[in-house]
């Protein structure tokens, strides 16, 4: 049996923690046997147990990469649980201390961003080409994006594999399921429904889409509705923007929800208006696996999920007249949605499924205890 250790310093259930919870969902337990270090307090302790992991709170580590008492702290927990294998998600301080007593580390890095000059060029450059390489045995990059940003960087690429990200796929429900919860939210039965599913940042693009939804009620459109659903740093500007916008009647903020899967299923085209930090979004897949087209900007990891033309439409970031067009293009073409809905779950199947990720993961595992620098099985 192969003990692995995750380190994520995560207080709140994000995009890292949820890829954790994804990977208990179809790991080869006859295998691995997954433990979590997670800051003490964080909400992803009982989602982690649920899923069968053996789960240790740290003190310190709280929301932060590296900081010298976390060092130490994590030190004392591997020299206890003795891990084959330490697999960090950020977590800086975690690759420190397992590679500190010669334990082989696994780093996952899950966003997605315009790389700094101050890493692009030299020093930093070498600086962090260090950091990264000393500390990890071998790096897994959620998407051909983030792949490019660590090699821009400096980081070899021989040190980087892409693993895209899986999720569990979305239950359907059924049709009377999906009339009530309309009804509940006031939607005419014709209307197209367009949803986004995401934390409320500012570079989550949500005043793009507010500003795509003004835009197509001055076209004198109307038998749409968008669905804002998600809580955040920046959701009373977005919240204001809709009022000063005058689009209270078609766009939608709901807040938290925990009906996430009932609600993609009322959705007929999924969203995403990302400017920043997005590398493979999991709403997005989860949406596909129930045959949702998608509208998504070119940003980061989105045109590796996304192929324009064929399960979906891709807009440039940032540019809300370009949005609204897409949105038009897919509310006057219903056989269109349904083509690239085919064709998004199609892709799902294939590339996306829980399944192929855990199996990927996995064979970076095998590379990494056999000593292949490029991490193969």
């Amino acid at each position: 049996m192969i003990r692995v250790l995750n380190i994520i310093s995560d207080t709140n259930i994000g995009g890292a923690g949820r890829v954790i919870l994804n990977y208990l969902s179809y790991a080869d337990r006859s295998q691995y046997e997954t433990i979590v270090a997670i800051p003490r307090g964080s909400l992803l302790k009982e989602p982690l147990e649920q899923a069968g992991a053996q789960v240790y709170e740290v003190d310190g580590m709280a929301d932060r990469s590296y900081h010298r008492d976390d060092v130490k702290v994590l030190k004392e927990l591997i020299r206890r649980i003795k891990p084959d294998l330490v697999h960090t998600h950020g977590a800086l301080s975690g690759r420190i201390a397992a590679k500190g007593l010669h334990v082989p580390v696994v780093y996952s890095r899950h966003s997605a961003f315009p790389v700094p000059a101050k890493i692009k060029y030299p020093p930093g450059r070498w600086v962090n080409k260090l950091v990264n390489e000393h500390f990890a045995d071998h790096i897994i990059a959620v998407s051909p994006a983030t792949r490019d940003n660590l090699t821009e960087g400096g980081i070899s690429p021989q040190k980087i594999t892409v693993v895209m990200n899986g999720v569990a796929p979305v239950e359907e429900t059924g049709p009377e399921d999906r009339a009530k919860l309309r009804q509940a939210l006031s939607i005419p039965p014709d209307t197209v429904v367009f949803g986004i599913l995401a934390r409320i940042e500012d570079y989550k693009g949500h005043l793009y889409l507010v500003h795509a939804a003004k835009l197509l009620k001055e076209q004198g459109r109307s038998g749409f509705r968008v669905l804002i659903a998600g809580t955040g740093s920046f959701e009373e500007d977005v919240a204001r923007a809709v009022v000063e916008m005058g689009v209270e009647d078609v766009v939608q903020m709901l807040g938290f929800r925990a009906d996430v899967a009932a609600l993609l299923n009322i959705l007929d085209v999924q969203l995403n208006a990302s400017y920043g930090t997005e590398a493979t979004s999991l709403a997005l897949l989860e949406g596909m696996s129930l045959g949702l087209p998608t509208i998504a900007s070119d940003y980061g990891g989105n045109p590796w999920l996304v192929t324009d033309g064929e399960n979906g439409l891709l807009f440039p970031s940032r540019d809300s007249q370009s949005m609204a067009k897409a949105m038009a293009h897919l509310m006057d073409r219903p056989e269109e949605r349904r083509e690239m809905g085919r064709q998004a779950r199609e892709r799902f199947q294939t590339s996306f499924t829980g399944q192929v990720f855990a199996k990927n993961i996995e064979n970076v595992y095998q590379g990494v205890l056999k000593g292949d620098p490029h991490g193969r099985k």
